[in-house]
């Protein structure tokens, strides 16, 4: 038999940031009837593009994480906002993160970034036939550069340990498992 859903006895917003709402919930458990606090991190959905050049070249990103203190590689992505669907969002962040644009934007699925946590979903697209078309719109919280890899190296930079943000490599699952099975 699977697990019964929690009853929720009570549910407070404590904080509220840019990008993400702390909520306390109190919910009860169908096991054993007590009563716990669970705090959750509310946001906006997120999305994720993997864009492709006509050469099957990869448009990554780099930047500076302050989760991890560290450089990562990424694709471009963000939060979708309140008068986006997710679909203009992707648009909106590859070109603003990397100045490319999409001939072609396909949805490729979501996944719940943590759901344990998190209340939100991250939507994953494939821009196809992207182009430069300007220059990136950076915020002034963002210094981002901009890298083109080859399709077929991105296995290997996964392996290697280039790649570790894992909605990036959630993507790229969707990517190969869905979009082009059998890899590239």
């Amino acid at each position: 038999m699977s697990p019964k859903k929690w009853q929720v006895t009570s549910s407070k917003r404590d904080k509220s940031y840019r990008v993400f709402s702390l909520r306390t919930d109190r919910a009860r458990s169908p096991r054993t009837h007590r009563e716990h606090n669970f705090f959750i991190l509310e946001s906006a959905p997120w999305v994720n593009v993997i864009p492709l050049t006509p050469q099957n070249e990869v448009v990554m990103v780099q930047q500076y994480r302050h989760g991890t203190r560290d450089v990562t590689l990424e694709i471009p992505g963000g939060l979708v906002e309140s008068n986006d669907t997710p679909k203009k969002a992707a648009g909106r962040e590859l070109h603003e993160e990397t100045g490319y644009r999409a001939s072609e934007i396909i949805f490729l699925g979501s996944v719940h970034p943590n759901p344990a946590i998190q209340n939100n979903q991250c939507h994953t697209f494939l821009a196809r036939d992207v182009f430069c078309d300007g220059e990136q719109q950076q915020d002034e919280k963002e210094d981002i550069k901009v890298l083109l890899y080859p399709l077929l190296e991105i296995p290997r930079l996964i392996s290697e340990g280039k790649i570790t943000h894992a909605l990036v490599l959630a993507a790229f699952y969707r990517f190969y498992m869905e979009y082009l099975p059998g890899g590239a």
